[in-house]
Parts: C-alpha cells; structure tokens; sequence
C-alpha cells in the first residue's frame, strides 16, 4: 500500500479498535459500523472516501477489517481495547500456535505467561513465518511456541478471526516452549 493507504489503514484502526469517539461514531453490535458513517466521520479529520476505505479493506495485507456480508458495515478484525463482542465461537486450534515478541519481556512472560494487557485476547498466530512478520515492530526477533492443543484439551477456549488470527485470553506460563540459542538450537524452557 502507498503511504496515504497505510496512514488510513492506521486511522482506521484507531478509531475501530481504541477510541471511535475520535471522529464521533459509535460502534454498534458485533464491532460493525456503517460504512457510509465511518467516511462520512473520517472525511472531515483525514479526507477519507468511498473508493479509499474500500482499497484500504482490500489491500491491507493483515486483512485488519472486515466487511459485513451485505457490503454495508466495516468493523476491525480484532485488536480491540474497547468491549466489543466480535460474537466468535470457541473453535478447536492446531496443535501449536506462536507469537513473536521482543527479548526483553521474556522474563516477565516466563512468570506470567502471555496476557492480553490492553486488548481483549492475546493473539498467536498459525505458522512461525506470520508470528515474525506481524510482530515486526517489536525488536529482536523471538519467537514463542503455544502448545495450543493442551491448552484446549485443559479447558482453555481458542478463536479465529475473520483474518485468521488466533485469540484467547491469556496463555499460562506452562504452555509455553521458550527459545533457547544453546548450540542454536530452539529447546523447551525446562519448566514446561
């Protein structure tokens, strides 16, 4: 996407995940709001058309929003501060799952697992190449394995986006496989 498409797309995101009383809107049931709304709001603060939000939806390479079936509501995958139910239902995940995250929160992780802070779930991802290319921001690259299938079989409830992103509310220290560089190899932490 070109430089205004992503400065959109991070608008977007804004006023869908964190704050819609940014430009004034509400979001309604399910995260959804008329897209007629969400131009209408966004065009005086950053000039946002019709033909613009549709690229944006299109293009984005996270797929972050989702058009309703009807073509008529755009809502944010997940990533929410806000409360919002998304309405997912609990699904049975792949055995592993993994998020990247920066090396200077594996202590912390290693006590208290990976929790969602200001989000509503904590979001892993499929395959260890989606893990580093979303968490590209975060620093050096450290990858953690979730072991997402004992975590479900303990009990623990699993969802999928509408992107592909999966969420659950917090994973337990005990369900993690921490890298180790021990002759550059990746072993389990000892703990788990």
């Amino acid at each position: 996407m070109d430089k205004r498409l992503v400065r959109l797309s991070k608008f977007l995101s804004l006023v869908l995940r964190h704050k819609p009383e940014e430009i004034g809107i509400e979001i309604g049931a399910g995260g959804w709001v008329k897209i007629s709304s969400q131009v209408d709001a966004c065009e005086a603060r950053v000039g946002l058309t019709l033909s613009e939000l549709t690229e944006v939806v299109v293009k984005n390479d996270k797929q972050r929003f989702a058009v309703s079936p009807d073509g008529l509501s755009i809502r944010a995958s997940q990533g929410h501060s806000i409360r919002v139910d998304l309405g997912y239902e609990p699904v049975t995940p792949p055995g592993l799952l993994y998020q990247r995250t920066a090396d200077r929160f594996l202590d912390s992780i290693k006590r208290n697992g990976l929790l969602k802070r200001n989000r509503q779930r904590v979001h892993l991802s499929a395959t260890v190449e989606t893990a580093l290319k979303v968490g590209q921001r975060h620093g050096k690259p450290l990858v953690l394995t979730v072991q997402a299938a004992r975590m479900r079989a303990d009990g623990l409830a699993f969802y999928l986006s509408d992107n592909g992103v999966w969420l659950t509310e917090r994973v337990p220290p005990g369900y993690l496989l921490f890298p180790s560089t021990k002759g550059g190899e990746t072993d389990a932490d000892e703990r788990t």
